[in-house]
């Protein structure tokens, strides 16, 4: 096999450290390919132990077995220990009401992540490119993000036992298949990279290509701007860990003085005081707010944020919902966030879903967009619900619509679940459901696309959805 000394490919070295025990993550695209072939010629330099890493999700069929075949003939091939995991991303995207990249990525990483607690391996490089940033950052532009969220993807995410490394992430897709090309390497070619069908994909054919006709180095451009959203997020959390024990205020004042704060675990509560807030800067006070909420459990949205803002000012007694469950009311001295338990809550049975357009459903835990190829500015909405007697719906590789509850018996949702697994209707048809590929005359004809995500809960860092399309 050549040696790919002949064409170093750029990686960012600066991630690893001598003695390394390197999992390198091969779906078999170019991207991983790439990665391993360069990793491979410079282990010895760089001192690492490689293992080859390689996950099969149980989807794509032949096309998937072709791909493990592939790594681990090229794993043989480099010398190098082959690791393969087995996993069913189907059953899990119906399970935990998923998309089937969401299922795919949180399977793939949570294997990593156990590779790393068991301390079999010290880190695990991914092969995301500077093109995967841009398009990350522009998805996440699209869709509204804060400034974490246009930091885009990061060269190193922390991980109990290690580390998760992208060493490529300075590197273009073009100067990747140039290097393989030189090797005489192949690779293989996943389809769904090219299906428009997914936001990721028109934005890597069609909206990039067209920024590029204003500005050629748009991609390096937008690499650029996750390399500073990224230091201002890092220069922000060091600053709220600074302030924030001396401006919240757990619990609810209690006549007399002192605090109460309750013990159920659904229930959390957080106050500030209104004159201290009011001296912050805006940049500073919605980083507070944000901050605050995410306490009780709740994300803010910039609309809920700026609600807040306004509540700083506003009059005292004012109370508002921000979500099912999370609370915030303007006391004469404090602004206080809460969550209160929801079993009074009644979930929300419909809700209208504009089309073209956005919703947030809380009472489904859901965020849906709704795109279409029509001339009309808008056409008539749709309606997010849960099953009704006698719905129907035509699934993808199906020749007649089946009865939702013979789906879902056969997707193996638990029948405690069945009642409020939701769907969308539009023109008489159901044209999405949780976890299945639906098939529609209605919206096929409209060019109807709708993407579906679980809303964002407060926690721990995790590596985005968006980080990843397809298997690589």
């Amino acid at each position: 096999m050549p040696s790919s000394k002949q064409n170093p490919l750029p990686l960012m070295t600066d991630l690893f450290r001598p003695g390394m025990r390197l999992g390198v993550a091969v779906s078999g695209g170019a991207d991983s390919v790439a990665l391993l072939r360069s990793l491979h010629a410079r282990r010895q330099e760089l001192g690492l132990v490689l293992t080859v890493l390689h996950v099969h999700h149980g989807i794509r069929g032949e096309e998937a077995d072709g791909d493990a075949a592939f790594v681990t003939a090229l794993s043989t091939v480099l010398g190098l220990g082959f690791l393969r995991h087995d996993v069913n991303t189907p059953a899990r995207a119906a399970r935990e009401q998923e998309t089937l990249e969401e299922a795919a990525r949180k399977l793939r990483y949570t294997w990593f992540a156990g590779l790393l607690a068991a301390r079999e391996l010290d880190a695990v490089a991914t092969a995301h490119t500077l093109d995967d940033q841009a398009e990350t950052v522009l998805q996440k532009l699209l869709r509204g993000a804060w400034t974490e969220g246009l930091a885009g993807i990061f060269p190193v995410v922390e991980r109990p036992g290690g580390e998760i490394l992208r060493p490529l992430l300075e590197t273009r897709r073009v100067q990747i298949e140039e290097y393989l090309r030189v090797l005489k390497q192949p690779w293989r070619e996943d389809a769904t990279n090219r299906d428009t069908a997914y936001n990721r994909n028109r934005i890597r054919h069609e909206l990039l290509p067209v920024l590029a006709k204003y500005n050629p180095r748009i991609t390096s451009q937008l690499g650029h701007l996750a390399d500073i959203a990224r230091d201002e997020d890092a220069y922000w959390l060091l600053e709220l860990a600074r302030i924030l024990p001396s401006l919240l205020l757990p619990g609810r004042a209690v006549r007399g003085g002192g605090r109460a704060s309750s013990t159920h675990p659904e229930e959390a509560s957080v106050g500030m005081e209104v004159e201290r807030l009011r001296t912050l800067h805006p940049a500073l006070r919605r980083r507070v707010l944000r901050a605050a909420a995410e306490r009780t459990g709740c994300t803010l949205n910039f609309e809920q944020t700026e609600l807040l803002m306004a509540m700083c000012e506003g009059k005292v007694g004012r109370r508002e919902t921000l979500t099912a469950e999370v609370k915030v009311e303007r006391t004469p001295r404090e602004l206080r966030i809460l969550r209160e338990r929801n079993a009074e809550f009644a979930q929300v049975t419909e809700l209208r879903v504009p089309v073209p357009g956005r919703v947030e459903a809380d009472g489904f835990g859901l965020r849906m967009t709704t795109e279409a190829n029509s001339s009309a500015a808008a056409l008539p909405s749709a309606t997010l619900r849960i099953p009704k007697a006698g719905d129907r719906v035509l699934l993808r590789y199906t020749a007649a619509p089946k009865r939702i509850k013979e789906v879902l018996e056969r997707m193996q949702i638990a029948p405690s679940e069945r009642k409020s697994w939701p769907v969308l209707e539009w023109q008489g048809e159901i044209v999405w459901m949780q976890g299945a590929e639906v098939e529609s005359s209605a919206a096929s004809a409209a060019g109807l696309k709708i993407l579906a995500e679980k809303m964002p809960s407060a926690g721990g860092q995790e590596i985005s959805s968006d980080e990843i399309t397809g298997v690589e």
